[in-house]
């Protein structure tokens, strides 16, 4: 690679410089105009849909690391989302009988394409058309997949591990949790790469959680592999750490948040070099 290239409502992709790489799929806010026009409510409804602004807290947080960050918004396509869970409520093309048991998140209304945002309640005034659906696949979903499996390949070719850090943010969820560290219950990566990330967050008095309320989705689901050297972590970050109090725009905290991600991201780093450094250092026991 270059250096960096852009592609169909993604940016960014640099060479691999660190074990470490970071995705960004819901910070979204290209709204194309068929979208809008299609809406059956204000276009600031969907603003509950993004992790709003936190492509630039990655951005300021990220220090060598690879980065992809998806420019279009998550109401047009959720990357998070497998290409199976499409909505049959709004999507011509969805095929029921194949999806077996739909997810949690699809029956609520949060499939491939979101049928519902919040207290907005339902987004669209018509179903889609099922060649709408398949190009937004075949042009958003699968190259933003294709080309983190490649980021990730190439930093487990060089460093010998690759560790993925899904970067995303959450409504405050009160006393809870500020931070919420998704490995799917242990199957996405090994628990010291999520130990150093915790680490990490509570040293800088930020309180953390595991896997709930959120277990990471179907982009760790589908780029894990820790037996073949590829783990995979969800980080969902409370939106007022970073932004104001509308929870709209960059507040007084972005540039202490960005330190922590920072921190968070280098001792990940860290932990990765030094698994590969000393064999068998991520698999031992905690």
């Amino acid at each position: 690679m270059d250096g960096s290239f852009e592609c169909i409502g993604v940016t960014r992709v640099d060479e691999a410089l660190s074990p470490v790489v970071l995705s960004v799929p819901h910070a979204g806010r290209d709204y194309p105009a068929v979208l809008l026009s299609a809406l059956r409510v204000p276009p600031a409804a969907l603003v509950v849909l993004e992790d709003r602004h936190v492509d630039r807290l990655a951005e300021g947080a990220r220090d060598g690391q690879a980065m992809l960050v998806q420019h279009r918004a998550r109401a047009w396509i959720d990357l998070n989302r497998g290409e199976d869970e499409r909505d049959p409520r709004i999507d011509e093309g969805a095929r029921p009988q194949a999806q077996g048991m739909p997810s949690a998140k699809l029956r609520s209304g949060l499939g491939l394409v979101p049928r519902r945002a919040g207290a907005a309640g339902d987004l669209w005034r018509r179903r889609f058309a099922d060649g709408e659906i398949v190009a937004r696949i075949v042009q958003d979903h699968r190259p933003y997949h294709a080309a983190l499996a490649a980021l990730l390949a190439a930093a487990r070719a060089r460093f010998g591990i690759a560790v993925l850090i899904d970067v995303h943010s959450m409504p405050p969820v009160g006393a809870h949790a500020q931070i919420v560290l998704g490995d799917r219950f242990g199957r996405s990566a090994d628990a010291r790469f999520v130990a150093r990330l915790e680490a990490a967050a509570t040293g800088a008095g930020i309180r953390c959680a595991r896997n709930a309320p959120y277990a990471g989705g179907h982009i760790l689901e589908r780029h894990a592999d820790p037996a073949g050297g590829v783990h995979a972590i969800q980080v969902e970050i409370d939106r007022a750490l970073y932004l104001d109090h509308a929870l709209d725009a960059p507040g007084p905290g972005m540039a202490r948040m960005t330190a922590v991600l920072r921190a968070m991201i280098a001792a990940v780093e860290g932990e990765a070099l030094a698994a590969v450094a000393t064999p068998g250092r991520a698999l031992a026991a905690e």
